[in-house]
């Protein structure tokens, strides 16, 4: 999959298309990625010991990968991704700008 933990993506497909935003999670065997505010869904939780009232959460669900584009923060634009050599290494880039992507790995 060419979408990785971190990329800034835009959704073009569904009801969220247009909105940019960071992918949490990638599912590479079912294809699918999690981005940060789009298809956000409400979940119901039960009463716990350590949250007696339980209540309502509101959490992100899987899209396909197939409906997000790699956005380019530089060039304000959308692409597809590409890969080429840069001296002995293989960095993806984004087709339209022609711009490396870096992805922003967050540690926890």
């Amino acid at each position: 999959m060419k979408i990785k933990k971190g990329d800034k993506v835009q959704v073009i497909a569904g009801k969220d298309k247009g909105i940019t935003g960071e992918v949490l999670a990638v599912y590479e065997k079912t294809n699918q990625v999690v981005v940060e505010g789009v298809n956000v869904r409400k979940k119901a939780l039960k009463p716990t010991q350590a949250n007696p009232d339980g209540g309502i959460q509101s959490m992100e669900a899987p899209i396909n990968a197939s409906n997000v584009l790699l956005y380019d923060t530089k060039a304000k634009k959308a692409g597809r991704v590409g890969y080429v050599l840069d001296g002995d290494k293989k960095v993806r880039i984004n087709k339209k700008s022609g711009n490396i992507v870096k992805a922003d790995k967050k540690k926890k």
